[in-house]
């Protein structure tokens, strides 16, 4: 086992027509196993507990951990240490093993969940080698290992968690007293969560035999080759081989930064994209209020099982409802009732 550390940031086929309360029930039942699963477990260093405004740090902290929670349906606890710091803005320490490749591409896709993971796996190759170095390996975080099923690869953690979090509360709209407020904590958070869960690239921080992090996997230039290099300009997060860029990736000529992050300019000025920003940006800007986007979907094919947004569960009940209603008329002919 390894550690590093980064810087910032059910199906069921009903052939019979239901009651309206069994309906209810088999609804409540399919949604609650669509949304149940994921646990993020916080823990606090002392230097946070003893902070003067904790509690409402704590509050945004939890926030963030639901956001999370409440996207994914893992069936596993990552648990995670938060302290304070004095520098910078956050950063993140993570444990991770180097396993081989095929081994994380078989388990990948017997995870397999969404239309985004059926896309990402067919421009996956199977086999014993990983496509970005040749290698027979791959790096995977302790969490991301756990998302895809592999289990029993924990024994080493430090302190029984995932990773440790720093935060630099000093500086943030939430924060400790007397912070200057410039930065928003909650993006700050959920740049870091990310990171622990599983997001970034090997090319930032020399993991073991140079080989990729899965998120290397998605990594495209524009002209739709693969790109694993630190210099240049030219770098696309993209789940289908290439032919369509989703978000930029950072790359070494802006400013530093982590290249695992998203492109944002050098986080000074107006050199960044325009509001809303986006969580996992390499930098952040002052008085904005970044939101999560792409940062999901890349979870979702590096392992994480995405829950479904509302309207698409809304309109798959609606969809089971009319389906029990129509049964249930003919059977009523049937019986010569109606």
């Amino acid at each position: 086992m390894n550690f590093t550390r980064s810087r910032l940031l059910y199906r069921r086929t009903c052939r019979c027509a239901l009651p309206a309360s069994s309906f209810l029930a088999c609804l409540i039942l399919w949604v609650a196993r669509a949304t149940a699963g994921l646990i993020i477990t916080p823990t606090y260093g002392a230097n946070l507990n003893t902070d003067s405004n904790s509690t409402a740090i704590k509050a945004v902290i939890n926030q963030a951990i639901a956001n999370y929670e409440a996207k994914f349906s893992d069936p596993i606890n990552v648990p995670i240490r938060f302290q304070e710091m004095t520098t910078g803005l956050g950063s993140s320490s993570y444990w991770y093993y180097n396993i081989p490749y095929s081994q994380f591409i078989t388990t990948l896709t017997a995870d397999k969940k969404t239309s985004d993971d059926t896309t990402a796996l067919a421009h996956l190759p199977p086999g014993a080698t990983n496509p970005i170095n040749g290698n027979s390996s791959i790096n995977l975080k302790t969490a991301n290992l756990r998302a895809i099923g592999i289990n029993g690869l924990n024994s080493g953690l430090s302190g029984g968690v995932d990773g440790i979090i720093s935060l630099n509360t000093h500086v943030t709209d939430v924060g400790s007293s007397g912070t200057t407020g410039q930065y928003n904590l909650l993006a700050v958070v959920e740049h870091e969560v990310d990171e622990i869960l599983g997001l970034g690239s090997a090319l930032s921080s020399g993991l073991s035999g140079n080989d990729p992090l899965p998120e290397d996997l998605f990594r495209f230039t524009s002209g739709g080759a693969r790109s694993y290099v630190t210099t240049g300009d030219d770098a696309y997060f993209s789940i289908d081989g290439g032919a369509t860029d989703l978000v930029r990736f950072n790359q070494g000529n802006n400013a530093g930064g982590d290249y695992g992050d998203w492109w944002s300019g050098n986080g000074t000025g107006n050199a960044g994209p325009t509001p809303p920003t986006r969580v996992q940006d390499a930098f952040i800007f002052p008085n904005r209020q970044p939101t999560l986007g792409a940062e999901l979907r890349a979870l979702d094919v590096i392992g994480y099982d995405l829950v479904p947004e509302p309207g698409t569960i809304a309109l798959a009940a609606v969809g089971i409802g009319c389906l029990a209603i129509a049964t249930g008329r003919k059977a009523a002919r049937r019986r010569g009732i109606g």
